[in-house]
């Protein structure tokens, strides 16, 4: 079979691979689509993960089960279906919490096992979550957005009036559209590129331009204000937009060893809701659940659909501007 391979640190290529072996407990999955995000270059160059070498990458992925292993009873041959890549112990702290996306010894298909960017993969029966029949691109987009769900649970957004994303991203894109979802009926999204935010307007959210005195104008008049940037200087900024009793959610990656300036007084005093939010917390069910309702605007993230073989320069380097969210597409 076909499949992307990261062989070593900064090294990948399109190789032919043997089919994967079954196992009972395990569903071979025919990819259909699959999803590129940046932590799939992350992985490639040691910034994500254990960099373990080599491996399939693709956590983004849906397809066909073709064949399941003794002990599969949830899902047989011929079913669609999502993955749901986080491979958590179950045992540790975290997970014993219900915590499982911060695993102590979390492990991904796509990160640390083989993933969606080959023509199959095996995958266990707990990973596999039936989609019906929504269209295989859109279901690839449950685990973003089940990471953007996540993050939303993690905030107050009951009696929200407004909200504010910075970042106008993929990503960003559908924590805005997921807002909206969760009844937030004004929501904006910054960012400084006004070819994307023409894009953002065509998703019935709010676009302003990112700009000193347009910011300025903003203080402390959002509900809740989300970064989808990663940017520490944009990140710092939050806390100017962020009304009283209003939340702050860190979403974007920065740096591991970026810091940022705020007043412990202010978060103490405007009674502040700070949250993080890390990766999915086996949310796919919910995800499916708002793609069903609102997956004609996120569905016009996808921007290109592409085979195996473009997909691999999309993932050696830097592209051009125009695309939004990327992804193989088998058949």
């Amino acid at each position: 079979m076909k499949a992307i391979v990261y062989n070593s640190l900064g090294s990948l290529g399109l190789s032919d691979l043997e089919m994967p072996a079954l196992a009972s407990g395990m569903v071979r999955v025919k990819t259909a689509a699959c999803g590129l995000c940046h932590t799939d270059i992350d992985v490639l160059h040691g910034r994500y993960g254990n960099s373990s070498f080599p491996v399939v990458p693709g956590h983004e992925y849906s397809g066909i089960v073709e064949e399941v292993g003794e002990a599969v009873t949830s899902v047989s041959a011929g079913d669609r279906v999502v993955v749901d890549p986080n491979i958590s112990c179950g045992h540790c702290r975290a997970c014993r919490r219900g915590l499982r996306n911060l695993c102590e010894t979390l492990q991904a298909y796509g990160v640390t096992t083989n993933g969606g960017f080959a023509e199959h993969s095996v995958v266990s029966e707990a990973n596999i979550v039936p989609i019906g029949d929504m269209p295989f691109n859109l279901a690839a987009l449950a685990e973003p957005l089940g990471c953007v769900l996540n993050g939303i649970g993690e905030i107050e957004t009951k009696g929200a009036a407004n909200a504010v994303v910075v970042g106008a991203g993929p990503i960003g894109l559908l924590m805005a559209l997921a807002l909206k979802d969760a009844g937030i009926p004004d929501v904006s999204v910054v960012d400084i590129d006004e070819g994307r935010l023409d894009f953002v307007r065509t998703l019935g959210l709010n676009a302003i331009l990112s700009a000193p005195d347009t910011l300025a104008s903003m203080e402390r008049s959002v509900d809740v204000v989300v970064d989808a940037t990663g940017v520490p200087a944009v990140v710092e900024g939050l806390f100017n937009l962020v009304a009283n009793g209003g939340n702050v959610l860190f979403f974007g990656v920065c740096p591991p060893d970026s810091r940022i300036s705020i007043s412990p007084f202010d978060i103490f005093r405007r009674q502040i809701r700070v949250a993080g939010a890390h990766s999915l917390n086996h949310n796919i069910p919910e995800a499916l659940a708002v793609l069903r309702r609102s997956g004609e605007a996120m569905s016009k993230i996808i921007s290109h659909e592409l085979p195996l073989s473009d997909i691999a320069s999309y993932l050696d380097g830097p592209h051009g501007g125009g695309s939004m969210k990327v992804q193989y597409k088998a058949f």
